[in-house]
């Protein structure tokens, strides 16, 4: 998402004129401002095929469920888990 964010930026930047990226042309630094959009294609791509994307879904699954668990544990007054 940072990718896709700082593309936006340094593309909004060519189009107002805004810092060094302003001075660029798109005739010669096209390649320089669609870059951040590359990797980002690049790094989702890599997420999906490895997993890594489903592994962190997992976990904040995982996260709740011991959070709700937890709080209806708490709730009736029960002890803590000692195993954790």
């Amino acid at each position: 998402m940072w990718l896709v964010a700082i593309g936006v930026v340094m593309v909004l930047m060519q189009l107002f004129g805004i810092g060094p990226v302003g001075s660029w042309t798109w005739a010669d630094d096209w390649l320089m401002l669609l870059l951040p959009f590359a990797l980002a294609v690049a790094w989702w791509t890599w997420c999906d095929a490895t997993g890594y994307t489903r592994r962190k879904a997992m976990e904040r699954d995982d996260q709740r469920r011991d959070a709700r668990r937890q709080k209806a544990i708490d709730a009736l007054g029960l002890k803590r888990d000692r195993r954790k």
